[in-house]
């Protein structure tokens, strides 16, 4: 039983809240201390509600181009005969005009997941181009060939079907040498507006050095997954980049809105290989 004094103790605290994992939060600890933009970054923001899908509402319309990226765990010692033989079939592909596909570009992992290629291609023309596509290279007697050759280097694969963010640039070749920076975001379902609305705005706080290359979420495969595709001279580069970014107003904004919309993030720094378009 508690006495008189403890109870009028308990009245004299601070107002507390249980979070995850039982943690009790003090509030007017947090206003004193400043932290209320931590506290308000447990929960996500409410979303309105919308009457169409967001890949209507998010995608580019005037382009109508589908993407696929591709994830391929290679075995370590065939490394650089995939390297080979990928560019060698990726070159006849993208050339020939009877397949409305074309390479946007090719990478090795260097940070994170290791032995690993991604490929990203461009169907232009949506998923009728992709259907064409894939219908002639049953037919195509090198391609089954090259599967097959292929598989033996192979320990795992897997791909995404994408659209294109209206708001960011389309991939376009470009010069190197550069690496390049795949960030991978898994939202919480419901949240994709929430997260194009976002950057929409905050893409304009990375465009001064050029570094934004694409942005693309997923329409097949892991879905509420959002890639970003970034370019950079060399890590150096790339941290002065993005520690440029939090001196602009409005960026804090953008990454304080956006973080409570991710279950988990990824991020690969990749090399170009010798017949990516973007080098």
């Amino acid at each position: 039983m508690a006495t008189t004094g403890s109870l009028k103790w308990f009245k004299m605290q601070p107002p507390r809240y249980k979070c995850a994992r039982g943690l009790w939060v003090s509030l007017r600890g947090f206003a004193l201390n400043n932290d209320k933009g931590w506290f308000k970054s447990l929960f996500v923001h409410k979303v309105d509600p919308r009457t169409d899908t967001h890949s209507n509402l998010l995608s580019k319309k005037e382009t109508s181009s589908l993407y696929k990226i591709q994830f391929h765990n290679v075995k370590p010692e065939c490394q650089e005969a995939y390297n080979s033989l990928s560019a060698e079939f990726q070159n006849q592909l993208h050339h020939d005009k009877d397949y409305p596909c074309e390479v946007v570009g090719s990478w090795n992992t260097w940070y994170g997941e290791q032995d690993q290629a991604v490929h990203l291609w461009r169907y232009r023309g949506g998923y009728p181009a992709l259907t064409e596509c894939l219908n002639k290279l049953k037919q195509n007697k090198e391609y089954l060939e090259f599967r097959k050759e292929r598989s033996k280097m192979l320990i795992s694969r897997r791909n995404q079907l994408l659209l294109e963010f209206s708001f960011w640039n389309e991939p376009a070749p470009r010069s190197g040498p550069n690496i390049y920076e795949l960030r991978t975001y898994r939202l919480k379902p419901g949240t994709m507006i929430e997260w194009g609305n976002h950057w929409a705005r905050a893409i304009k706080h990375r465009q001064e050095n050029q570094e934004a290359v694409g942005g693309f979420f997923t329409q097949i495969g892991d879905l509420y997954v959002v890639h970003h595709l970034w370019v950079y001279k060399d890590l150096q580069s790339r941290e002065e980049t993005r520690n440029s970014a939090w001196q602009k107003p409005g960026w804090d904004t953008s990454v304080y809105y956006t973080v409570p919309l991710i279950r988990s993030m990824e991020s690969r720094i990749m090399i170009p290989t010798k017949n990516s378009p973007l080098q």
